[in-house]
């Protein structure tokens, strides 16, 4: 008799720990959130590197775009210029023809501003940078970048050719034009001269009449 009471209240005391076990899992669970977060940039993906201008020739004192792209994402890439000169015909150096039929050399004119020959640039996440590049030499210009933390590397080439520089004056072609200045001098000094003394006859005419 006292063994069937014990497990009654047994049983009795697990039906009342399971109750609110039962309860708790009945229980609706939360449903999970449908927001996001807000839109992250793409991530970095690595490609071969490469450095363009936009345009491959210009004339002196003209700017060009230097775009870079496949290096680390916010790096700083160092950018060197090296200068090779042009070919005479292919700067423009024509010579100036004089007015027998000679020539003569046109010096080069200097241009006055000055680009530096190595700077910086800092790409984006991306790995990307543009940066504006006037030159102030002539020549064929080789553009190197490398990237100090990733070490990748890549180069272009610029044509910078001279601008058009107008004909020289040479002692030659100014002799034409004083030559023909000074024959219609003389001609227009005959002239006045031969009006005056027509007038001169007109005159000493009449009165005599």
């Amino acid at each position: 008799m006292r063994l069937s009471r014990i497990i009654m209240a047994l049983t009795v005391g697990l039906a009342v720990v399971a109750v609110p076990t039962a309860a708790g899992a009945a229980q609706p669970q939360p449903t999970p959130s449908t927001s996001t977060d807000p839109t992250q940039p793409p991530p970095y993906t690595p490609q071969n590197p490469a450095l363009t201008v936009n345009r491959p020739t210009i004339f002196i004192g003209e700017t060009v775009v230097l775009t870079g792209v496949g290096f680390g994402p916010n790096e700083t890439v160092d950018i060197t210029v090296t200068v090779t000169p042009l070919a005479a015909p292919a700067a423009g150096r024509a010579p100036a023809r004089r007015s027998d039929g000679s020539t003569v050399a046109m010096a080069p004119v200097a241009f006055q501003a000055s680009a530096p020959l190595s700077f910086t640039a800092r790409t984006d996440a991306q790995g990307r940078f543009t940066r504006n590049y006037t030159p102030s030499v002539t020549g064929l210009l080789t553009f190197t970048a490398v990237g100090r933390e990733s070490g990748r590397t890549a180069s272009t080439e610029l044509r910078v050719l001279p601008k058009k520089q107008p004909l020289p004056v040479t002692g030659d072609s100014l002799g034409t034009p004083m030559k023909l200045g000074g024959g219609l001098v003389g001609a227009g000094a005959i002239m006045l001269l031969l009006t005056m003394a027509w007038r001169r006859r007109q005159r000493f005419g009449g009165a005599a009449h």
